[in-house]
């Protein structure tokens, strides 16, 4: 059947608006300093609780197939109100930054019900070109990843309380639009249930073992550089004595990944998904070890790397997701892809925590460089995968 013009675009717009609860929180950590004494300075723990949150929210929807025994759609709108609840109750009973902590963890439980479920939605609607489908998803990802910041630099100065009130009604509008307008599409499965005894047997595979610690690799160094732009733009001005908009700019560099991710899935049509994974990895581990150096050229340049490091970092994510799905074994497919996401979102929990450690010990221009094995050891892990054809052409 043909599918209907306007889903693709609406699943993209809810997928955006629902995932702008992920670094809403990040967004306004300047402003907290005086309302709960919660500073930049605590970037990684308050990043590190969605991503924790996430995590738990990911094995659980998977363990009891909660995605399987209910409609997607639902899930979606229940998961995109109740993430705006919880975001919203930042305004209204944050006061340390323990209860600022424990309200991110629950906005990151229920952002599972948004970022794999939108993923779920799409391949019920589309049997042929889902690849295409999964690069623009993942690219609207990027853009509610950045959102915030943008929201946070509109006047320069907006309040810290309408920036988490807006990106809440985003989030609710996003899931309605979703309910209302895409029905679970005709190739909607059941998938396959999860099995927790999978990790031992589908990490046998040597396809999908590369493939995942390739994945692994490159978050490693994702989520860790998204949560340290503002940082490093924050430590550019002080040094040069320059003014930028830290928000606006922090926007623009995490947005810009957005062309990663849909070039990339443009590309991979005709080089296959392996070997555009694998030169985005290769060149964002060469903006990591070239970061301390950028540091001493001007704005226009410094902000042109990072604007091209924001490209490359996560434009091979869509390529990871269709290589795992191909590398594993077709009866745990489910299982495989819940395992190596919840490893690589418990992997970037390291790295943050890693790099939020030595930011208080090593100049700020060399703490990026602690993300280059990332890159390195994934590009050297998925090695294996250049001898599949079947992966290079998919």
């Amino acid at each position: 059947m043909n599918t209907p013009k306007r889903i693709l675009p609406v699943i993209v717009f809810s997928q955006f608006a629902g995932t702008s609860l992920w670094f809403a929180g990040n967004a306004i950590l300047p402003d907290l300093q005086s309302a709960m004494n919660v500073g930049i300075n605590d970037t990684g723990i308050v990043t590190s609780a969605v991503q924790l949150g996430f995590i738990i929210g990911t094995l659980i929807f998977a363990f009891f197939a909660i995605s399987d025994r209910y409609s997607p759609r639902k899930l979606f709108l229940i998961s995109s109100l109740l993430g705006a609840f919880f975001n919203l109750l930042i305004y209204f009973i944050a006061d340390s930054l323990f209860s600022l902590l424990v309200l991110r963890f629950l906005t990151g439980f229920f952002l599972t019900g948004i970022y794999p479920i939108g993923m779920k939605i799409a391949s019920g609607w589309y049997n042929k070109g889902l690849g295409n489908a999964i690069g623009l998803l993942v690219g609207a990802l990027v853009l509610g990843t950045a959102f915030p910041h943008l929201i946070k630099s509109i006047g320069g100065s907006l309040p810290w309380e309408q920036v988490l009130f807006f990106v809440s009604a985003v989030s609710v509008a996003g899931g309605a639009i979703m309910y209302w307008f895409v029905p679970d599409g005709p190739y909607i499965t059941s998938g396959t249930k999860f099995n927790p005894k999978a990790m031992i047997t589908i990490f046998k595979h040597k396809q999908f073992r590369a493939a995942a610690l390739g994945y692994f690799g490159h978050m490693w160094e994702l989520y860790t550089f998204w949560a340290f732009v503002p940082i490093i733009l924050i430590y550019y001005t002080n040094e040069h004595d320059v003014q930028l908009n830290i928000f606006f700019w922090s926007f623009v560099i995490i947005a810009a990944g957005s062309i990663g991710c849909i070039a990339g899935g443009i590309i991979s049509k005709h080089t296959g998904s392996t070997k555009v994974a694998a030169v985005q990895l290769l060149l964002s581990g060469i903006c990591c070890l070239l970061s301390p150096v950028m540091f001493q050229f001007s704005p226009f340049v410094f902000l042109s790397f990072l604007i091209f490091w924001g490209i490359v970092v996560v434009g091979d994510s869509p390529q990871y997701s269709a290589i795992i799905a191909l590398s594993a074994p077709k009866d745990l497919v489910g299982s495989g892809l819940t395992i190596v996401n919840s490893i690589g979102f418990a992997v970037t929990i390291v790295s943050i925590w890693v790099v939020s450690q030595l930011a208080g010990v090593v100049n700020t221009p060399f703490i990026l460089t602690v993300l280059s094995p990332g890159p390195l050891f994934g590009l050297l892990l998925m090695r294996p995968l250049n001898k599949n054809a079947e992966l290079l052409n998919s």
